[in-house]
């Protein structure tokens, strides 16, 4: 399942994200790549220590953790700190697959990855290339979604970049565990809850059907969620 969720930054929001990160100190991203992806990993990423990564990703967890689209198709039980990257010059990375576990930063705990998710920084006119391709059962979808805008899609998915042939491309990511670690299962409560929502207003307050559909999504939210 791939969601796209508009506008989890607004336009002043924005300004002050991209005027910080362009005096940001960018370092070789493939120090961070694992052995087999460090050979296509041709970018530029902020150290997860930096203060201003630090920052800004905080700022992009407290939007998130307001956002209803997020939360229903994500289920977050844990995020990996947002993390952010820079492409230009030709840069890329090649298709890869992401680490199925892994250690959150300053902790001994670890994560599982079921969601991918890159909030784009800059508008896609400011750079040619650059296209998120993400291999699905139905082929591989590109994405390149306006400033501001983020994409969930699966970690599992085999996924690149293409090379940025001019202008840069900034953007943040990060990886979510669900409390749904099923796909499938994750995709049918997404539904149930959408159309819960869409038919909310349609209805009168205490709507029998409506109240029923809501008991058979959170049983089904108890029955699939780990905690």
């Amino acid at each position: 399942m791939l969601i796209s969720i508009e506008q989890v930054l607004d336009a002043d929001e924005l300004r002050d994200f991209r005027a910080r990160l362009a005096t940001a100190s960018w370092q070789d991203g493939a120090r961070t790549a694992g052995t087999l992806a460090r050979h296509a990993k041709r970018n530029q990423q902020l150290d997860d220590a930096d203060p201003l990564a630090v920052e800004l990703g905080n700022r992009i967890l407290r939007k998130l953790a307001g956002h209803p689209l997020f939360v229903s198709a994500a289920l977050p039980r844990r995020i990996y700190p947002p993390k952010f990257n820079r492409y230009a010059g030709g840069g890329t990375y090649g298709a890869h697959v992401d680490s199925a576990v892994m250690q959150l930063p300053g902790s001994g705990d670890a994560m599982r990855s079921d969601l991918s998710a890159t909030l784009f920084l800059c508008e896609p006119d400011e750079y040619e290339g650059g296209e998120l391709e993400i291999e699905g059962a139905f082929g591989v979808q590109q994405v390149k979604l306006a400033a501001g805008d983020l994409v969930l899609y699966p970690s599992s998915s085999l996924h690149q970049v293409t090379p940025v042939e001019s202008g840069e491309r900034i953007a943040s990511f990060f990886w979510i565990e669900s409390l749904v670690a099923d796909e499938g299962a994750r995709a049918l409560l997404f539904d149930l809850d959408q159309s819960i929502q869409q038919l909310t207003p349609a209805v009168p307050a205490g709507d029998a059907s409506l109240l029923r559909l809501t008991g058979i999504y959170h049983n089904l939210l108890r029955r699939w969620a780990a905690t």
